[in-house]
């Protein structure tokens, strides 16, 4: 984990820990010595309670609402009368063995009717997950061509398992793949969580002022890409946080650019990148909750310059 998501982390569950422990404090003193608290007693308490909303909302409310963000971006590679390129996208579906939000995230593709879908790796949070994650795929790969990279747990943890067998997804490993879209022709590259050096040996491949859409699963290879003139660079890995604070955003990332590329889209010299919040949640560092981090399907209009 970065050092600032640590000193992030570490402030807030200071903040968190701290309103608890006074809470017991004030709940022993009432039950020692009974009587009226004080102001400050009283918004102690009144703190821990929407604490403990905010928690129920998290775990109960969020992770099973999705949101769907349009997103709509323009390039002067596209001849002018081209039609747009509409792209579904998403990352980090962390299946499990009960299904969460898989059929509902199928229902929303296919009301979507993209001419691609891509995966931005993280297919599971547990082995037994595999089944669910499978059977989503399949049938997203049904509505429209459907491709994928690994994220971090599917390249350390998951390496050994067969992601996308038999489900119409082609897993792209350092590929570079001439594409179609009606009158557009543009190439599509993708690599595995790695080293910048994947990135670098699969973007050459691509020709020199052509159309590109790079997949890869964190944020972190943006400048690279940019230093390429990636034209859009689809990303996930962060969550948005998993959860976050009103006004303020993401507490950590895990991403080496912190909260620079937390979630969203973004420009970087003529590379655009967006970030996508994920459709799960890792229980991993940040625990199985979503706060101010709705799961997100994203889908992005590619269009030509009026």
């Amino acid at each position: 984990m970065p050092l600032s998501d640590k000193i992030r982390l570490t402030l807030f569950l200071t903040v968190v820990g701290t309103v608890y422990a006074l809470s017991a404090i004030v709940l022993i003193r009432r039950l020692w010595r009974g009587g009226r608290e004080a102001r400050w007693a009283r918004l102690v308490l009144g703190l821990a309670a929407v604490g403990l909303l905010c928690m129920a909302y998290g775990y109960w409310i969020e992770p099973k609402w999705l949101s769907v963000t349009h997103v709509r971006i323009t390039s002067a590679k596209m001849k002018k009368n081209a039609r747009p390129i509409r792209i579904a996208y998403f990352g980090d579906l962390h299946s499990a063995r009960q299904p969460v939000l898989e059929d509902r995230l199928v229902e929303a593709v296919a009301a979507e009717k993209p001419d691609l879908i891509f995966f931005a790796g993280d297919a599971l949070s547990e082995t037994e997950g595999l089944p669910v994650f499978r059977r989503c795929m399949t049938r997203l790969a049904a509505i429209a061509p459907t491709y994928g990279v690994r994220g971090n747990w599917d390249a350390e943890i998951w390496e050994k398992l067969d992601l996308f067998g038999k489900t119409g997804v082609r897993e792209l490993d350092g590929d570079a793949l001439p594409l179609r879209v009606g009158e557009t022709e543009f190439w599509l590259a993708g690599v595995p969580i790695s080293g910048f050096w994947r990135t670098i040996q699969t973007l050459e491949k691509v020709p020199p002022g052509a159309l590109t859409i790079y997949l890869y699963h964190s944020p972190d290879e943006i400048e690279e890409a940019a230093r390429r003139k990636v034209d859009l660079y689809c990303a996930a890995h962060t969550h948005g946080g998993q959860v976050a604070l009103p006004f303020y955003g993401a507490i950590i990332t895990l991403s080496k650019f912190g909260k620079r590329y937390e979630s969203g889209l973004y420009r970087v010299d003529q590379t655009w990148m967006y970030v996508n919040r994920g459709i799960g949640e890792s229980g991993d560092v940040a625990p199985k909750v979503r706060f101010c981090a709705r799961p997100e399907l994203t889908i992005i209009e590619l269009a030509p310059q009026p």
